[in-house]
């Protein structure tokens, strides 16, 4: 694991909060931790936890990953990678939040099937199957598939019932 650089983390955290326009006040009450707090952990004071920096993330609208590599949590070289194209995917303006989340559950699930360390089960979207994974809960995927009741059906008999190929007219 990287030695932990909380005055390198603190600047990088000042630029953010700067770049988002959000004043320290502002930034503390997103992230749901005191001002004095966030002030010190800018200032490479104080050391923030894993929890910390993932709130401050979100309410910066940017990836946990990086701050977890800046504050020395994540080894930068063997995570460099996985946090990129996490990064990528949630500063994606295209995407929703449900559709970020599933893509991410989607991108760890071939990252594990093909021998690679998933990064924490808490980020993945719950309740969304990935393909290869076995994990339940495809209930809560959108079904891109016409239901039964709005498809578009063929020959229909006089009671109702659908007509097979050999009961079609010419």
């Amino acid at each position: 694991m990287a030695s932990l650089n909380v005055g390198n983390l603190g600047e990088y955290l000042r630029e953010q909060r700067r770049s988002a326009q959000l004043s320290l006040r502002q930034l503390a009450d997103a992230a749901g931790v005191s001002n004095p707090y966030l002030s010190q952990i800018e200032r490479g004071l104080r050391k923030p936890s894993a929890e910390v920096l993932q709130q401050v993330a979100k309410a910066l609208r940017i990836s946990a990953e990086t701050l977890y590599v800046r504050a020395g949590i994540l080894d930068a070289e063997r995570d460099r990678d996985e946090a990129e194209v996490r990064a990528v995917i949630l500063a994606d303006p295209s995407l929703n939040e449900r559709q970020k989340q599933v893509l991410l559950q989607i991108y760890e699930s071939f990252r594990k099937e093909n021998g690679f360390e998933v990064a924490s089960a808490d980020e993945a979207a719950p309740g969304v199957e990935a393909p290869g994974t076995g994990i339940s809960g495809a209930q809560d995927v959108p079904d891109t598939q016409p239901s039964q009741d709005t498809a578009v059906r063929g020959p229909r008999t006089a009671d109702g019932s659908d007509a097979g190929p050999q009961q079609t007219a010419s």
